[in-house]
């Protein structure tokens, strides 16, 4: 019986069956269960929302029980980073979590906005959780009308 292993022929098979195989072990697959207590930092916080008219980006992003104090928002370029600390008030000692989503912790977003930008005239207002900015876009930025004679 060894001997017949050794001096037979190999059997090649089909190199798609391979494929078949590896695509279905691909989608078996599963990723470990994650607990929220293991990785806090996996959220994006906070959600933003930009739009645009022909004269402003507008930002607007939600940051509920945050003080506009605590806040920092910076322009350069057509860059914009919005910073700052979320704090969560402590539960007593004896608290146990059945769930915890909420996080407590410094964050920081920055996003590109398509054009350059007038910074010396941003307006931003923090009024029920949810921060406006409203960017001015550069006289270079903005549309022209261009008259035809």
């Amino acid at each position: 019986m060894i001997l017949k292993r050794i001096y037979s022929e190999p059997k090649w098979s089909d190199p798609f069956n391979e494929f078949s195989r590896l695509m279905r072990l691909l989608n078996t697959f599963e990723a470990p269960n994650r607990n929220a207590y293991d990785d806090a930092g996996a959220g994006v916080f906070p959600l933003l929302n930009v739009s645009s008219t022909a004269d402003h980006y507008i930002v607007r992003a939600e940051l509920p029980g945050i003080k506009a104090g605590e806040l920092d928002i910076k322009v350069t370029g057509n860059n914009l980073t919005l910073a700052g600390e979320r704090k969560i008030p402590e539960e007593n000692n004896q608290a146990r979590y059945h769930r915890r989503e909420r996080e407590a912790g410094k964050f920081s977003r920055a996003l590109t906005l398509p054009g350059p930008l007038n910074a010396d005239k941003v307006d931003a207002r923090l009024k029920n959780g949810i921060l406006t900015i409203v960017i001015p876009k550069a006289d270079e930025a903005k549309p022209r009308k261009i008259s035809i004679h």
